[in-house]
């Protein structure tokens, strides 16, 4: 391949970066954790490493074991997932770009020189300092611009809100445990429904509206976790549909890579 883009995470807002790469031509090779832990698993590529293969919108990913795996899903312009939390895999695709969207909140644990560019998403990246761009993920006016000396504005540790609902429109695990699933992304809960549980705890949404997001069943978690999250806007095709926040963040990364000379000549080469 004449270009390489490694993406770090598979969850929602990095799929929604995937995707934007993938419909100009450029499928990233997204690096995931053996049980990822997505709770919008419709629209996130990394429930491939359970399903071997998943589809969101119209983009295909495919689970691969090793290097010639991924070479070949690329040249059929799909993305490829491989069960790489340290991205070992850089030191055989040799990546141009490197970014990471895990969502860690925390300083990225590899250095500005495991490639030629590397752009961060949300907290914990600084732009000059452990990375050469960040991409802003909090809502507001600056979700999704390109941040160039600096670092993003600062987790605030609570959701956003959507029809006014904040936290209460998220499912939190109750104690730590084994997480035991009872309804599929996308069904319409009722007030007071048990959607899942820990440890026989249930855990219920708290108004009507539609399951937009659930952790895969048989996870274990910790107490306080996001497991899930109810959708009070009644539109059932906004499960399967990636959020504008996800395109938003997906746009910012291509105005970085675009901005870029160097990376615009080798893409183009």
């Amino acid at each position: 391949m004449k270009f390489v883009i490694l993406l770090r995470g598979g969850g929602d807002l990095a799929s929604g970066i995937a995707i934007r790469l993938a419909r100009i031509g450029l499928p990233p090779v997204i690096t995931e954790l053996p049980k990822p832990m997505a709770v919008r698993r419709l629209v996130s590529f990394c429930q491939a490493v359970y399903d071997g293969e998943v589809q969101v919108e119209e983009i295909t990913a495919k689970l691969c074991a090793n290097t010639e795996e991924i070479y070949q899903q690329l040249s059929k312009g799909r993305i490829p997932v491989m069960i790489d939390p340290p991205a070992a895999c850089r030191f055989e695709l040799k990546p141009n770009v490197i970014i990471d969207c895990r969502m860690t909140k925390q300083p990225p644990d590899l250095k500005m020189d495991a490639a030629s560019f590397i752009i961060g998403v949300g907290p914990g990246f600084i732009a000059g300092e452990n990375c050469h761009a960040v991409v802003e993920s909090k809502r507001g006016h600056y979700l999704g611009r390109v941040i160039w000396n600096g670092a993003s504005e600062p987790d605030t540790g609570e959701p956003e809100s959507v029809a006014s609902h904040q936290s209460d429109r998220v499912l939190r695990a109750p104690e730590d445990g084994i997480f035991n699933t009872y309804v599929e992304i996308g069904s319409f809960v009722k007030s007071g429904m048990t959607i899942a549980d820990v440890n026989g705890i249930p855990i219920k949404s708290v108004f009507d509206g539609y399951l937009r997001g659930l952790l895969h069943d048989g996870l274990r978690v910790p107490k306080g976790l996001k497991v899930g999250d109810v959708d009070p806007r009644l539109d059932p095709a906004a499960c399967r549909l990636v959020s504008d926040k996800a395109l938003s963040i997906g746009g910012g990364v291509l105005e970085a890579l675009f901005t870029r000379q160097e990376i615009r000549e080798k893409i183009w080469c």
